[in-house]
């Protein structure tokens, strides 16, 4: 745990990593909410939570222990908890459009029908569980599988597994829709 001289030290060096590292923010808002006021919502909500658990993070020796990654697993545990506590959210509205393109164009799915496609696969993603939908969100934004893992609380191993297998299952999910 890093000790600061006073409240201001603190204070500055937490603004400059959000400063830094602010688009993890905007990507987990924009992947988990459609709507600009629940965006905003839900970035207010990361916002206090990375704060009131600043001092806990510490890297250490560690320096595979990134803020990044850190700040990437808060947020998203924020994410999911925030969705599940309302239940008024429409599932189908909390992937951003553009997550969805890359995903299209990585499993190979665009063959000149691409805004249904897209659509069906926006669908299908947002009916995966939780966990496998972050999984996603970081696979979908390049993350290493050792990095997914590390925010995840999950193995390599798993990550790797996990993928393949949602990759599986959205695939067989078109070939049925096509068939």
């Amino acid at each position: 745990m890093k000790e600061y001289k006073n409240i201001q030290d603190r204070r500055t060096e937490f603004l400059n990593l959000m400063q830094q590292h602010r688009i993890i923010i905007f990507k987990i808002c924009n992947s988990y909410c459609k709507n600009i006021i629940d965006r905003e919502d839900l970035g207010q909500e990361i916002l206090y939570q990375l704060w009131k658990s600043f001092e806990k993070f510490d890297p250490g020796n560690d320096q595979s222990a990134k803020f990044s990654t850190w700040m990437y697993r808060v947020a998203l545990n924020v994410a999911i908890s925030y969705y599940r506590k309302d239940k008024k959210s429409n599932i189908t509205d909390r992937l951003d459009e553009h997550v969805f393109k890359i995903a299209a164009e990585e499993v190979c799915l665009i063959d000149g029908e691409s805004d249904s496609n897209y659509n069906l696969l926006q669908k299908f993603i947002n009916e995966l569980k939780d966990l496998d939908r972050a999984l996603m969100l970081l696979y979908l934004e390049e993350n290493s599988y050792k990095e997914i893992g590390e925010i995840l609380g999950i193995t390599e191993t798993n990550v790797a597994t996990k993928i393949s297998r949602i990759k599986e299952i959205l695939k067989q999910k078109f070939i049925n829709i096509k068939n």
